[in-house]
């Protein structure tokens, strides 16, 4: 489950914007793993659990935004701690969901 809808081609960016745009899937599986401590394996294993639906490339290969390595760090974390991937997966899910939550009552406390 990919957290948050996929726009990336809804949007047209200029290359400057893709340095700003975390949903912009820059980074190749090995490049992933290697930023958050993981394994090629791990990341597979989280797509297969729903949590990360990576974009392909033209030849296929997965590729992750920003955001989908955070998701994917915190789970490296709670995995780490002894949490199954599977829990893990459903807290990171249960976070995102309090944290957007949290973002929408101070949105609306703003406007009163």
């Amino acid at each position: 489950m990919t957290l948050r809808p996929d726009n990336a081609a809804a949007k047209e960016s200029t290359a400057a914007d893709k340095f700003d745009d975390e949903d912009y899937p820059a980074y190749t599986m090995g490049r992933a793993a290697e930023m958050i401590g993981s394994t090629p394996g791990f990341l597979r294993s989280l797509d297969e659990a729903k949590l990360l639906t990576p974009q392909r490339s033209e030849g296929g290969h997965r590729r992750y935004s920003r955001y989908q390595l955070r998701l994917a760090a915190r789970a490296r974390e709670l995995v780490d701690q002894g949490t199954p991937v599977p829990a893990a997966v459903r807290i990171i899910i249960l976070e995102d969901q309090l944290a957007e939550a949290q973002r929408l009552n101070a949105e609306h406390r703003a406007q009163r």
